[in-house]
């Protein structure tokens, strides 16, 4: 039984602190949909995913309204492309995003993720059409999200594809000019890709999931400052309390919500992907919390302390609440997506170095950063190649979204709109990592991945 006072403490935290559930993600298994005519498998997809999806967008709606939960979006995720597709002539694979555009408009749901491929050791004829299609897929389409996991702790970085991805990415800049270069913000590269999770970009169903998924994920960082500024000046252990039993909470909402719609539309329930996910709405900051636990602004020293703190403590209130937390599950410092880190990386606070020191323990990495549209595709290659190192080496999921945008310079500002908010342009060091990229080959996986 709720007491009045928890009951209390819920509402205001989904009233006046932003409490809300991100994402209600559908994971769906396209593997029975191959087929060796690309025609027939994006038919079959299509029926497979609208089929499945039909009711999500208004179970979403009907449990934010029975519980008084704000439920941001809706979002399906698919088997990598580059695996489902793999049997298809690889010349017509940007046919298969404009299925999953059409399937994720036909169900109405925001997002759908899995245009994707898994390269970390190796890189088949199929991986190669989907990397190669990729600028044209994600300019093309309002809804697909793509990622490709290039990094590995137990199989090493794939700096082949790490060297290809750095022109793709200008390529996706280009194609997208027009508004800001959006397409990249639409994909990620990844070291240790987790199979379950619900967020975009880098969403897709692994293919150790079954047929389908619910997996729901929570944020909470307006509740968490809240909670923070009850306990100001106290020490690190207070804080660290503090943050676990406000992640509990959150997360039990999570749960509460993943249940609701598991039931609601005959799924089994995944995971709960327990993010402090920021948006561009003043009291919904990650830099915030950071200020609160007593850093001017995000990038001043401490910073990466900070974060660690923050990410840890999360993790361990959330997965009392839940038995199956999973996904990300963390803080999440995506520039653009955040006003405070915008604002701190606009005053020179917070530097793209300092950033990369941070993402070592947070949940990704370098996260919706703007940088000058004319970055050689080798600098991208370079950023890509260090987040892949922090992931393999630390044996943590981290990922690399930079945005080189079209025409702009460092100090400009770049906006695409909506959760993805807008992003001062940061500015990239100079120097030259051409002909390290141009090795090219496999960085072996570090000695303490051999664990068998």
């Amino acid at each position: 039984m709720l007491s009045r006072y928890e009951i209390e403490e819920t509402a205001s935290m989904l009233g006046e602190a932003n409490l809300d559930v991100r994402t209600i993600t559908m994971g769906i298994s396209l593997l029975d949909c191959a087929d060796g005519r690309m025609e027939a498998f994006c038919r079959k997809a299509y029926d497979k995913i609208t089929k499945y999806a039909e009711r999500l967008v208004r179970a979403g709606e009907d449990i934010s309204r029975r519980y008084g939960v704000p439920i941001v979006n809706t979002r399906i995720s698919v088997t990598p492309i580059a695996i489902a597709a793999a049997g298809c002539e690889t010349a017509a694979f940007a046919d298969a995003a404009f299925a999953l555009d059409k399937a994720a408009e036909a169900v109405g749901v925001n997002f759908i993720g899995g245009y994707s491929a898994l390269v970390q050791k190796g890189v088949t004829e199929a991986d190669r059409a989907l990397m190669a299609s990729l600028p044209q897929a994600l300019a093309q389409t309002r809804r697909v999200c793509a990622c490709v996991c290039a990094a590995s702790t137990r199989s090493g970085i794939n700096m082949d594809a790490v060297a290809a991805l750095g022109h793709i990415v200008k390529d996706m800049a280009y194609l997208s000019r027009e508004e800001d270069s959006v397409a990249c913000a639409k994909f990620v590269v990844f070291c240790n890709a987790a199979e379950d999770n619900p967020f975009m970009a880098g969403a897709f169903h692994g293919v150790g999931e079954g047929d389908a998924v619910i997996n729901v994920g929570v944020s909470g960082p307006g509740v968490v400052k809240r909670a923070l500024e009850q306990v100001k000046g106290c020490d690190f252990e207070t804080l660290c309390e503090t943050v676990k039993r406000t992640a509990f909470k959150i997360t039990r909402v999570g749960q509460l919500v993943a249940r609701e719609a598991s039931a609601r539309l005959g799924v089994p329930f995944g995971i709960i992907d327990l993010s402090l996910a920021p948006t561009p709405a003043v009291g919904d900051s990650v830099a915030e919390i950071l200020c609160e636990m007593g850093l001017e602004m995000p990038g001043a020293p401490g910073s990466t302390a900070a974060v660690a703190i923050l990410n840890d403590s999360v993790k361990k209130g959330g997965v009392m609440a839940s038995s199956y937390v999973g996904g990300l599950s963390g803080a999440f410092i995506p520039v653009s997506e955040d006003t405070a880190m915008n604002a701190a990386a606009q005053a020179g606070a917070l530097t793209l170095e300092k950033l990369e020191a941070m993402t070592a323990v947070c949940s990704v990495g370098i996260d919706m950063v703007a940088i000058p549209g004319d970055t050689p595709a080798s600098t991208i290659s370079g950023i890509i190649a260090d987040e892949m190192a922090i992931g393999m080496f630390n044996n943590k999921t981290t990922a690399a979204r930079v945005i080189p945008v079209y025409g702009k310079a460092a100090g400009h500002t770049a906006t695409f709109g909506g959760l993805l908010g807008s992003a001062y342009v940061m500015p990239v060091s100079a120097c030259s990592c051409e002909r390290f990229i141009a090795r090219g080959g496999r960085i072996p996986a570090p000695i303490h991945s051999f664990r068998n």
